[in-house]
């Protein structure tokens, strides 16, 4: 069985509507992704099933309790990062730890989250002191030090460096397989494509769409991109003629070409018979990027909207 069940959840704030029937299950060892614009309900969702918010309609089931009914089991069954969180400003990292640790009967040894997040050498330092990023860190090791069936991570890697988010990506990597559940909630598609076995989009409190990162990305209708560096010069009327093109535009020295799956071996097939070679090739497939814009493009709402007229 699933070990998270969403089933035509329901939120309301006043006439507000913020979660409209949302639906949907996450298997166990699962990283599933919420993905969603602004206001969308993706935190609101993920605070339902954490048993921070009270919802208004519909079922929710987390490794098989509901989390407005349950207490003790189901808070040592669930680790939990939000967007925004505090502690005590005389706190230190390693005190937050070791505090949170002791609510769990088989914790994760603080010392190797310590390392594994890069707060080694902040262990000492007091929550106030910490800078954003290294508040987010202990955030996302609080989540986790009490070893859960399932974590809800909400936005983990805002506020953290490139080099820093990565370290975030390689841990919860780590955890695959080891079958723990982590619902993420990200605004990052990068992020989203890299960790997650299958996502759902929400926009204006409804599911609408839900498939692997791959299968939402190869949806999309849009040009593959190729851009390039010619070796001499040539006129872009050759590549403009092509029926595989749909644009081609020089860029200082580079050559941008949108176009058709066929696109990129087109370029380079008719440069080629010109005496023209290819450098610094780049070819962009269509993105998970590129599905959540189409998605949630004004025009893609006011299809949705139409056909619920």
């Amino acid at each position: 069985m699933p070990v998270i069940e969403v089933s035509d959840l329901r939120k309301v704030y006043g006439e507000r509507t913020v979660v409209d029937g949302v639906s949907f299950a996450v298997e166990q060892g699962e990283i599933f992704g919420i993905l969603g614009p602004n206001g969308a309900g993706k935190t609101t969702t993920v605070e339902c099933i954490g048993g921070l918010r009270r919802r208004d309609g519909g079922t929710i089931r987390v490794a098989g309790m509901d989390p407005a009914a349950e207490g003790v089991a189901f808070r040592t069954a669930l680790g939990i990062q939000l967007q925004e969180s505090r502690l005590p400003d005389k706190m230190s990292v390693r005190e937050a730890l070791d505090l949170y640790a002791s609510f769990y009967p088989r914790p994760h040894d603080p010392n190797d989250l310590l390392e594994r997040l890069g707060l080694v050498e902040q262990r000492s330092t007091y929550f106030s002191k910490l800078s954003g990023g290294q508040k987010q860190r202990l955030s996302v090791a609080l989540a986790l030090v009490g070893n859960p069936r399932v974590a809800i991570l909400d936005e983990l890697t805002t506020g953290l460096d490139p080099v820093a988010r990565r370290e975030v990506w390689d841990l919860l990597e780590d955890l695959r397989g080891t079958g723990v559940t982590l619902l993420l909630v990200s605004h990052f598609m990068e992020e989203a494509e890299r960790l997650c076995d299958r996502v759902v989009v929400i926009d204006h409190g409804r599911v609408i769409a839900a498939d692997t990162p791959e299968g939402l990305a190869g949806s999309v209708q849009a040009d593959q991109r190729m851009s390039f560096t010619p070796s001499g010069p040539f006129d872009l009327a050759v590549l403009q003629a092509l029926p595989d093109v749909h644009s081609a535009t020089a860029v200082g020295e580079r050559i941008m070409v949108t176009g058709t799956d066929n696109v990129a071996s087109a370029v380079i097939i008719e440069l080629h018979e010109r005496g023209v070679s290819v450098g610094r090739l780049r070819v962009d497939q269509p993105s998970l990027d590129d599905a959540f814009v189409a998605l949630t493009s004004d025009d893609a709402r006011a299809a949705g909207e139409e056909v619920l007229r």
